[in-house]
């Protein structure tokens, strides 16, 4: 038995209101986190919820992780952006290209997303999240696919992809060179061991599979704080 993704923490310094914008993007349900955010439920296969985690501490750089969402057509993708903006997104430039189909979003506190054109063969069947795809190492996919169970489904040119085998998004690590840590990462992983009274034994195995535990031990929410093999935070979810 392994964790599993229990979670994608956002840090936000104002959870309500960015809850309300990526419920009206993904129309996800909301719900009270106990971290003093707001947690979003799935409606579909991704397997994992979303949490906004209050912070003070501002946004200072791009982030190391990003959503690719998915279109099945032309209109559709100019209607997801369309509400995207409404809703308070805004466009960004990142030095995507003219010719370039997909659109590059920032959600209204600048985290960054992708709405990828129609016919996307690598994120075919992934449903409306196709990815989150981060910076990374070949190595730290590796890891992750280990940590969590999930095969990989791509590996090449120091570029790896791993994906649930229940299905859902593909989290991708895009390989040298790698962003500087800039400070703490504003999306994270959040793991649940796999039983109550196992998470010291699921820590060990990290561990012994290159993650480091960090600083006190414990983030905000009483979970242990570590990070895998290329130093991006994570956190192991305390019992329930």
């Amino acid at each position: 038995m392994t964790a599993h993704l229990h979670a994608l923490c956002f840090d936000a310094n104002d959870p309500a209101r960015l809850a309300r914008f990526w419920a009206g993007v993904l129309g996800w349900e909301k719900t009270d986190d106990p971290s003093g955010g707001v947690t979003l439920l799935p409606d579909d296969d991704t397997g994992f919820r979303i949490r906004f985690v209050p912070t003070e501490e501002r946004k200072s750089g791009p982030n190391l992780m990003h959503f690719d969402l998915t279109s099945t057509s032309l209109d559709d993708q100019r209607e997801t952006v369309a509400r995207s903006l409404e809703l308070g997104a805004r466009h960004i430039d990142i030095g995507q290209l003219p010719e370039e189909g997909h659109t590059v979003l920032a959600d209204p506190e600048g985290n960054e997303y992708c709405v990828i054109e129609p016919g996307n063969a690598f994120l075919a069947d992934c449903g409306f999240i196709g990815a989150l795809a981060g910076d990374g190492s070949q190595e730290v996919g590796y890891f992750w696919s280990e940590a969590l169970g999930w095969p990989l489904v791509w590996d090449q040119d120091q570029e790896t992809a791993i994906r649930s085998p229940h299905g859902g998004p593909k989290i991708t690590w895009g390989g040298p060179p790698l962003m500087p840590n800039t400070g703490r990462n504003r999306l994270r992983f959040d793991l649940a061991p796999p039983a109550d009274g196992e998470r010291q034994g699921e820590i060990d195995r990290l561990v012994a599979l290159g993650a480091t535990r960090t600083g006190t031990g414990r983030d905000e929410t009483g979970g242990v704080a570590m990070t895998d093999p290329d130093g991006r935070e994570f956190s192991v979810r305390a019992p329930r």
